[in-house]
C-alpha cells in the first residue's frame, strides 16, 4: 500500500475510534440521566425480545407507583420459579416499566419474572417502600399461578435501594405479616449492590427516606439476621462507590453468624451498576452473574426439596 493509502487508512481508523468514543460518551450521559430506560432500549436493540412477553399488569395500591408487571418467556409450560425484582433509584426515582431488560435477561433462564414498583420519596418515606414491596409479594403469592409461576418458589431480588427493600422484607417478619403471610414463603433473596448497614445516615437520599424513622436501628437489614432467614446471594462490584461493599460483607457475615446461609460475589473492578448491567444485552454475554443466580436458585430449591418444574399452566400474553 502506498504512503498516501496508509495515511488514508489511518484517518479512517481515527475517525471510527472518535465516533465510537463519542457514542460511548453519549451512552454514558444518557445512562446518567435515566440509566434503566437507556439500558432497556439498548437491550431491545442488541438482544431483541428473546421471546419474552408481558403476560399481566396489576395495581397493588392506590398510587400509580404501586404496581407489578409479569413476564415470561413463552405462552405455556411447567410452573416456574418466580423472581420478584424491585428497582433501585435511591427510593426517590425509578419505574419498573423501564426494567424490561431484567425480564428479558432472566425469563429465558427458566423463571417467571415480576417487576415491582413502590411509592417514592416524597410520599414514600420509610416504611412505605417496605409496605409496598410486601404487598407485591402478597400479590405474587395469591396470583402468580395463573401466569405460569410457582407460588411456592418465590425469590425476592432487587438492585440498590430495591435490594434493601428485598432484604428487609425478607428478614423482618412484620412486613409480610401485615399481609397475612409468613416470611418463610420467600425461598431466597438476590441482592445486587444493596445497602444493608448504612447508619449513620450520611446522604441526602437516606436522610430523606429514613430520617423520620422513630428507631433508626430498626431500618437496617443487618440487625434482623436470624437462623431461619432465607438464603441470600449478595452480588456487588468491588469498586462500588455509591454503596460501599462493606454493606454486603456485613450482611453476609451477620446471616452466617445467625446460622443461615449467605453467599457473596464481588465483581473485580466493577462499579455500582455492573451487577445490573450484567442482566442486559450486550453485557450479559459475560454470564458470571446469571450463572451465579441460576446456581443459587437451583441449589436452594434442591436443598428445600423442590423441583423448578411443575404442572403445565397456559397463560395469555397482554400487549405492553
Amino acid at each position: 500500500m502506498t504512503q498516501k493509502g496508509l495515511r488514508r487508512m489511518g484517518w479512517i481508523a481515527f475517525g471510527l475510534a472518535a465516533a465510537a468514543l463519542a457514542a460511548y460518551g453519549a451512552l454514558q450521559f444518557a445512562i446518567g440521566r435515566n440509566g434503566p430506560a437507556v439500558l432497556d432500549a439498548v437491550d431491545r436493540l442488541t438482544g431483541g425480545s428473546r421471546d419474552v412477553v408481558l403476560v399481566h399488569r396489576a395495581a397493588t395500591g392506590e398510587s400509580p407507583q404501586q404496581k407489578v408487571a409479569v413476564y415470561r418467556a413463552d405462552g405455556k409450560g411447567p410452573a416456574r420459579p418466580v423472581i420478584l425484582f424491585v428497582h433501585g433509584g435511591s427510593w426517590r426515582m425509578g419505574n419498573p416499566d423501564d426494567y424490561g431488560f431484567v425480564a428479558r435477561g432472566l425469563a429465558p433462564e427458566g423463571y417467571v419474572v415480576v417487576l415491582a414498583g413502590y411509592r417514592l420519596v416524597p410520599g414514600g418515606e420509610y416504611p412505605a417502600m417496605l409496605e409496598d414491596t410486601a404487598s407485591a409479594v402478597a400479590w405474587v403469592r395469591a396470583n402468580i399461578a395463573h401466569y405460569g409461576g410457582d407460588p411456592d418458589a418465590i425469590f425476592l431480588a432487587g438492585h440498590s435501594a430495591g435490594a434493601y427493600n428485598a432484604a428487609q422484607v425478607a428478614l423482618d417478619p412484620q412486613w409480610l405479616e401485615r399481609d397475612g403471610l409468613n416470611s418463610s414463603i420467600i425461598r431466597g433473596v438476590i441482592g445486587l449492590s444493596g445497602p444493608y448497614d448504612f447508619l449513620p445516615l450520611d446522604s441526602d437520599s437516606t436522610k430523606a427516606a429514613f430520617g423520620g424513622a422513630a428507631v433508626l436501628s430498626a431500618t437496617q437489614p443487618v440487625n434482623f439476621a436470624r437462623k431461619d432467614a432465607p438464603p441470600m446471594l449478595l452480588i456487588q462490584g468491588e469498586s462500588d462507590t455509591t454503596v460501599k461493599p462493606r454493606n454486603t460483607v456485613a450482611l453476609a457475615a451477620a446471616i452466617t453468624r445467625a446460622g443461615s446461609k449467605a453467599r457473596s460475589l464481588f465483581l473485580p473492578g466493577a462499579d455500582h451498576n455492573a451487577p445490573l448491567l450484567a442482566l442486559a444485552s450486550p453485557w450479559r454475554s459475560d454470564r458470571q452473574v446469571l450463572d451465579s443466580i441460576n446456581g443459587f436458585v437451583s441449589e436452594v430449591l434442591a436443598e428445600q426439596g423442590s423441583s423448578p418444574l411443575k404442572t403445565s399452566v397456559p397463560v395469555q400474553a397482554e400487549g405492553r
